[in-house]
């Protein structure tokens, strides 16, 4: 029987249901002051549902956006909650073949450039 979405969940099932290990979210409870788990005895952490969406959030900006964990502190600190709630800015840009196919030319390009730099560089 799955809980309700407006359950409190452990820690080991935030860290399933985001695939991510339990030191990872201990860790950023350090880095986020808004990631406030009620603790009870024994330090046993129950997530709230908005601690969930903060996670997945950060999550998304760290691993998807490629955020540093400063970046993504100094994106809370500047947009506040509204930071903290939107979809991830990588996964609102949509982009068409044309703007896809120009990027991997520029891409190509840039790459062609380099390889000639570092054959000059090894003479």
């Amino acid at each position: 029987m799955a809980k309700s979405s407006s359950a409190f969940k452990t820690i080991s099932e935030v860290a399933g249901e985001l695939d991510l290990p339990q030191h990872v979210l201990r860790f950023w409870e350090t880095k986020f002051t808004s990631i406030k788990p009620m603790k009870r005895g024994g330090g046993r952490r129950y997530y709230r549902p908005e601690d969930v969406d903060i996670l997945r959030r950060i999550q998304g900006l760290l691993y998807a956006d490629g955020y540093t964990i400063k970046g993504v502190q100094k994106l809370f600190k500047e947009g506040g909650k509204a930071a903290m709630q939107e979809s991830s800015p990588a996964a609102d840009k949509k982009t068409s073949p044309e703007t896809d196919k120009k990027a991997r030319h520029e891409l190509q390009s840039i790459l062609g450039e380099l390889e000639e730099i570092r054959t000059l560089v090894r003479g």
